[in-house]
């Protein structure tokens, strides 16, 4: 826990989104360092916040960072996708607000211990959120079939160069085991013709996702967007903070499916599937970072901000 940090994005959009009321109970599913979940409970100086994360160290953190409400809040290890078993726990049956932030934290970036990074070229190529998680990028590189690793690649990093990569990955490791971030850099800078190395970090693509695989990031995400919005009270809202288009198309389909009426097929004379209408989306385009802090806080240059409001009873 020692030194972990992370600087919270757009904290005052998402405050601004979620429209907190003082006696609130809110969830936060992904806390990191505590930094939107301090602004919360600040916010809320009645109100009741409930976390989730899987980072032992961010846990710790955020339990610091929030002691001065201490009483007030109650920290989970746990994936926020079981959302449905924390509140069970808490005895809470609706909410006024749920936040979701998406990002990797800038400590788990920046340490080269955990393997998240391809600046670190020493680092074990580890990438578990949760460290006690038995899947590892490694192990992903090193065991899965050419097949498994081309649908990462081309699903979870949308890389263009998805063959040439894997099939060099195959190669090497028949030679050895792939160990490190550096090697793994090596063999994607082989991979990808010069003049697309030159717009940017090219080991990005993979990096990421390897990243969600073995955090299993993207499974389930509609569902969980759609039943944590299912459980606000009437004028709850949600906010979710995204990090990249795969992420964010989800949540704009499980928010659009959610905003509509009547599913039935055009031309039936009568609405005969029942399906009525449970959110209003509050931001019709997704927000962004501000100039000032895309420049004081480059991962911010990414992210994009979607907030629904709920109109019918929680579920």
């Amino acid at each position: 826990m020692e030194g972990f940090y992370h600087s919270p994005v757009m904290l005052g959009e998402c405050m601004e989104g979620l429209n907190i009321k003082k006696d609130g109970i809110y969830f936060d599913g992904t806390v990191g360092g505590g930094g939107h979940s301090f602004e919360i409970l600040a916010r809320a100086p009645q109100g009741r916040l409930i976390a989730t994360d899987l980072d032992d160290e961010a846990i710790a953190a955020a339990r610091k960072r929030l002691s001065p409400y201490e009483g007030r809040f109650h920290i989970h290890k746990a994936n926020y996708k079981d959302y449905a078993q924390v509140l069970a726990e808490e005895g809470v049956q609706a909410l006024d607000g749920v936040l979701l932030d998406f990002g990797v934290s800038s400590h788990q970036l920046d340490d080269a211990s955990r393997g998240f990074s391809y600046m670190a070229r020493d680092a074990a190529l580890d990438m578990r959120m949760d460290v006690s998680a038995p899947l590892t990028a490694k192990d992903v590189v090193n065991t899965y079939p050419e097949r498994e690793l081309l649908r990462i690649l081309r699903e979870y990093g949308e890389e263009r160069f998805s063959l040439p990569i894997v099939r060099n990955i195959l190669r090497e490791r028949e030679k050895k085991e792939i160990c490190t971030s550096g090697e793994l850099t090596d063999i994607i800078e082989r991979s990808i013709p010069y003049r697309f190395r030159q717009n940017g970090p090219c080991q990005r693509k993979t990096f990421q996702a390897l990243r969600i695989e073995v955090n299993g990031e993207l499974s389930g995400l509609k569902e969980c967007v759609k039943g944590l919005t299912g459980k606000l009270k009437k004028g709850g809202r949600i906010a979710i903070l995204t990090f990249h288009s795969l992420e964010d198309r989800i949540v704009k389909e499980a928010f659009r499916e959610m905003a509509a009426d009547c599913i039935c097929p055009p031309g039936f004379p009568v609405c005969v599937c029942g399906k009525k209408k449970e959110i209003e989306i509050i931001t019709k385009k997704p927000v962004t970072a501000s100039e000032k802090e895309q420049k004081e806080n480059t991962r911010s240059k990414c992210a994009k901000l979607r907030i629904a409001e709920k109109i019918t009873e929680a579920s």
